[in-house]
C-alpha cells in the first residue's frame, strides 16, 4: 500500500528532474514531481522509495498492471528470437496471429483486416486515410472535446485544448467539429442531449458548411477521455451509426483509450450494440509497448500495397506483448475491470454526500471520471481546486490524472483489487477534505 518515506519530491527525485530539464524537450506535461524506479501490479515506487498506487496506468497504457510476469516473459522469449524485421516489407507469424485475435473479439462483423502501426495517433491518421481512400471524399467530421493524437491529421481532428494546436497552423482542410453531448452540462435528459449533438451535425454543418455526400467518416471516441471521461447516452452513438450509414459515410471508433478491457467489455462501444466501420486501438492493447492498430472489414481495407505502411509498426516484440495482454484481458482482466470498476464507481460516489466539490461521477468500467465544480446548483467549474487535489492525492500516495477543464481521470491497471480500490477512495477523501478546507 502507499507508503511516503521522504519529502516529494525526494532527494533522488530532484536530481533527476534537474536532469530532465536541461536535457528533455519542454514540450511535456508533468502534474507532479513522480519519477519511477518500479513497478508491480498496480503499484509504484520511486527513486527515493516512496509506494504510490497508481490509478493512472501510465495513462491508461499498462492495462495487466506494471510488468505483468506473462507480459514479461513474452517480450524476454520473443526479444531472444528477433526484435526486428519491418512487417511492412517482410513476414512473421506473430503479426498474423495478433491479427486474427483482434479479428474475433472485433466490435464489428468480419471477416477483418488490421494495420499495424505504433501509437494511437498513427492509428487514428490511418483510420483517416483508409476513410478517404475508400470514400474518396476529403471531409471528416469529429467532436468538440475530443483528443485523437498530436500528428498534424489527427490533431486537426483533436479539439480537447487550444495549446495542442496553438501554433500548428494551419491544419489539414475539411474538417469539422460537433459538440459531444455531456449530460451532465446539458441540464436535459440524456436523449435530449444527443438530440441537441446530432441535430448540430444535420442542422447546422450538413445544412450550412459541408454536403454529406462529400464527408469521407466521423470520428468519435465512445467515451471521451482527455475530454473529461464523459459517457455519452447509448442514443447518440445509435444515432450517429444511422446518419452515417444514410449518407455513405464512415464511422471511425477511436478506442485507443478507451478499449481492451477497460469499460468492462473489450471495447466501449459494445455497451452501445454500435458497429463502427472502422476501429483503432493502443494503449493497453500491449501492456506499455508501442504498438497501435487501425482494424476495419476486409470490404473496408481493400487499399493496395504501398498505399500505407510502416517501419516499426507491428514490432515482433509489440506484438508478443500483445498476444499475452489479449488473454489475460480475455481469461480475467476484463471481468476484474468491470466488477471492481462497479465496485469504485459505488464508492466514488457515496464520498459525494461529504465532499460538496464533487459535481460528477461518472464512468464505466474502470475508466471513472470526478467532475469538481465550486457549487452544485451553478455547477461552477473548480479549475484551481482540481489541479490542487491531484497533487494532494500525490502527496497523500495516490496518482491520478487531470481529465477535461476540471475533472480527474481514474484509469487503474485492470488488475486493480477491491481491497486497492478501498485504498484509493480513502485517500481521495482525505485529499478532498484538504483541498476544500483552503
Amino acid at each position: 500500500m502507499p507508503e511516503i518515506r521522504t519529502e516529494l519530491p525526494g532527494p533522488r527525485a530532484r536530481a533527476a528532474i534537474a536532469r530532465d530539464a536541461a536535457a528533455v524537450s519542454p514540450s511535456y506535461t508533468r502534474d507532479y514531481p513522480l519519477v519511477i524506479a518500479r513497478g508491480s501490479g498496480a503499484m509504484v515506487e520511486d527513486v527515493d522509495g516512496n509506494l504510490f498506487l497508481d490509478c493512472t496506468a501510465g495513462i491508461a497504457v499498462t492495462s495487466t498492471g506494471h510488468s505483468h510476469p506473462a507480459v514479461v516473459e513474452a517480450i524476454v522469449e520473443q526479444s531472444h528470437r528477433f526484435l526486428h524485421m519491418s512487417g511492412t516489407d517482410f513476414y512473421y507469424e506473430l503479426q498474423s496471429r495478433l491479427a486474427e485475435e483482434l479479428s474475433a473479439v472485433a466490435p464489428m462483423p468480419g471477416p477483418h483486416r488490421s494495420f499495424f502501426g505504433n501509437s494511437g495517433t498513427e492509428a487514428n491518421e490511418a483510420a483517416l486515410k483508409l476513410a478517404k481512400f475508400r470514400t474518396r471524399r476529403h471531409n471528416v467530421i469529429a467532436f468538440l472535446g475530443a483528443f485523437h493524437g498530436r500528428s498534424m491529421g489527427s490533431l486537426s481532428l483533436t479539439a480537447s485544448k487550444v495549446r495542442q494546436r496553438q501554433g500548428f497552423g494551419p491544419l489539414v482542410p475539411g474538417t469539422y467539429h460537433a459538440p459531444y453531448p455531456d449530460v451532465y452540462r446539458s441540464g436535459l435528459s440524456a436523449d435530449a442531449t444527443a438530440e441537441q449533438s446530432l441535430d448540430f451535425i444535420e442542422q447546422q454543418l450538413f445544412v450550412h458548411l459541408v454536403a454529406p455526400d462529400e464527408v469521407a467518416a466521423v470520428m468519435v471516441e465512445p467515451i471521451q477521455g482527455e475530454g473529461g471521461y464523459i459517457v455519452p447516452p447509448p442514443a447518440f452513438l445509435q444515432r450517429l451509426r444511422e446518419i452515417a450509414t444514410r449518407h455513405g459515410i464512415l464511422l471511425i471508433v477511436d478506442e485507443v483509450q478507451s478499449g481492451m478491457g477497460r469499460t468492462g467489455k473489450m471495447f466501449a462501444i459494445e455497451h452501445t450494440g454500435v458497429s463502427p466501420d472502422i476501429v483503432t486501438m493502443a494503449k493497453g492493447i500491449a501492456s506499455g509497448l508501442p504498438l497501435g492498430v487501425t482494424m476495419a472489414p476486409e470490404a473496408i481495407m481493400s487499399w493496395p500495397p504501398g498505399a500505407h505502411a510502416s517501419t516499426f509498426g507491428g514490432n515482433p516484440v509489440a506484438c508478443a506483448a500483445a498476444l499475452a495482454t489479449l488473454k489475460l484481458l480475455r481469461d480475467e482482466l476484463v471481468q476484474n475491470a468491470a466488477t471492481v470498476g462497479a465496485y469504485l464507481l459505488d464508492g466514488l460516489r457515496a464520498l459525494m454526500d461529504r465532499h460538496p466539490l464533487i459535481g460528477d461521477v461518472r464512468g464505466r468500467g474502470l475508466m471513472i471520471g470526478i467532475e469538481l465544480v465550486r457549487d452544485r446548483s451553478t455547477k461552477e467549474r473548480a479549475f484551481t481546486e482540481r489541479d490542487a487535489l491531484v497533487k494532494a492525492c500525490f502527496e497523500h500516495g495516490l496518482l491520478v490524472l487531470g481529465a477535461g477543464r476540471n475533472a480527474i481521470r481514474l484509469s487503474p491497471p485492470l488488475v486493480l483489487s477491491k481491497t486497492q480500490a478501498d485504498t484509493a477512495i480513502q485517500i481521495l477523501d482525505r485529499a478532498l477534505a484538504a483541498v476544500g478546507k483552503t
